[in-house]
């Protein structure tokens, strides 16, 4: 990837975590898939192990759940719905975060630090 598109993507995500942590009303944890890359915020590799993971994820039903919690996230059908737009890479190498889906909200949360941390709130 050109460096430019990296420090544009950059720009996009500081822009977003700043509007993320002033609404503090807003219902948060929305998570869009995007079918493109360059459409996202955070390029995501899903594992196979916990212990390969940054991040634990619980799915949520529903966008409460998902109210002020990185690790809980509700999908929205829109972009414009979304707090947060991601894409599945195929390569881990690829990934800015690397998240593995827990059956249970208990088991969610943050395994190691992250530049990423707080930015689905």
């Amino acid at each position: 990837m050109p460096a430019h598109g990296a420090k544009s993507r950059k720009a996009t995500l500081a822009t977003l975590l700043a509007s993320l942590g002033v609404a503090s009303g807003a219902v948060a944890g929305n998570i869009y898939e995007a079918p493109y890359a360059n459409q996202a915020d955070v390029r995501v590799f899903r594992v196979d192990h916990e212990n390969e993971a940054d991040l634990c994820v619980y799915v949520a039903k529903y966008s409460n759940q998902a109210r002020d919690k990185d690790e809980v996230w509700h999908y929205v059908e829109y972009a414009n719905q979304a707090d947060a737009k991601i894409f599945f890479v195929k390569y881990a190498n690829q990934a800015d975060l690397k998240v593995y889906f827990v059956k249970y909200q208990n088991q969610a949360g943050w395994k190691t630090s992250n530049r990423y941390r707080g930015m689905f709130k």
